[in-house]
């Protein structure tokens, strides 16, 4: 007798082994395998060129250039200088930085383009050795032996495939989705420019004073934070406190020694 407590297990008919049906779970026409696909692009972005440097960009514009325009307030410049020392900063720093990414990215991608091309000719070279190696990649993956050799085998049919995965396996990147240095350029300029014109806007408009600087720049990268958590698993506020913190230790320092130098200048 089954006692009270006990969950009594129903065998379920669809995976019965003597049925012969093969309708088992591994089937499948099992209705299990019958539901509705998963979209290939159900996941977020995260190997595209543009959102680093935009998030970066946004984010250097406005912690350098409040900074540079706390500095110069905090050592008592003319309304005149300040406005030509915010200028200068947003065109010096969104040109460096899109210099600095489109180097970088640039450089990255001719790296990864040389490592496919030698894995390119590895495969014309070697196919026997390098389907064994590839049997081994799918065989530390879970996969039997038998099992990962065979699929090897199928995928080296088709050489433009075979590249594919062998690059992905063994460098840990898309040979198809490489980051495009122009558009880390471009993000970069473009983010970092909005990023340093925010603070400065009170000062382009007439007025001189530090604090409206500061509503907006800690506005923006509040929310800058915020955006950001968007696409990661940190919450708004988290990411949001995070970026205004980090701007207003720099915009501090800038501060108290635009004020220290200043008055010794003075």
């Amino acid at each position: 007798m089954n006692h009270p407590d006990t969950s009594v297990l129903v065998p379920d008919p669809t995976t019965d082994d003597d049925s012969g049906s093969g309708s088992g779970p591994d089937d499948l026409s099992h209705p299990a395998h019958q539901g509705p696909s998963i979209p290939k692009d159900h996941h977020r972005d995260v190997t595209g060129g543009w959102l680093r440097p935009a998030v970066f960009g946004v984010t250097d514009g406005l912690v350098s250039n409040f900074s540079l325009i706390a500095g110069m307030a905090g050592g008592d410049a003319a309304h005149q200088t300040i406005v030509l020392t915010g200028l200068a900063g947003l065109v010096a720093g969104a040109c460096s930085m899109a210099a600095g990414e489109f180097i970088s990215v640039a450089s990255q991608t001719e790296v990864t383009q040389a490592e496919i091309e030698m894995e390119r000719l590895e495969l014309a070279r070697r196919p026997a050795a390098e389907m064994k190696e590839l049997a081994e990649f799918l065989t530390e993956r879970g996969l039997d032996p038998d099992l990962a050799l065979e699929a090897a085998r199928q995928i080296h049919r088709d050489p433009d495939q075979a590249l594919i995965v062998h690059v992905q396996e063994e460098l840990g990147v898309d040979p198809t989705d490489l980051p495009s240095p122009v558009v880390a350029a471009v993000s970069s300029f473009g983010s970092f420019a909005i990023g340093a014109v925010l603070p400065l806007l009170p000062y382009l408009l007439g007025l001189n004073q530090l604090w409206v600087a500061m509503l907006l720049a800690f506005g923006g990268l509040f929310a800058c934070g915020a955006i950001v958590s968007r696409v990661s698993s940190r919450t708004w506020w988290f990411s949001g406190l995070r970026q205004l913190l980090f701007g207003a230790v720099a915009a501090v320092v800038t501060f108290g020694l635009g004020a220290l130098i200043g008055g010794h200048l003075s």
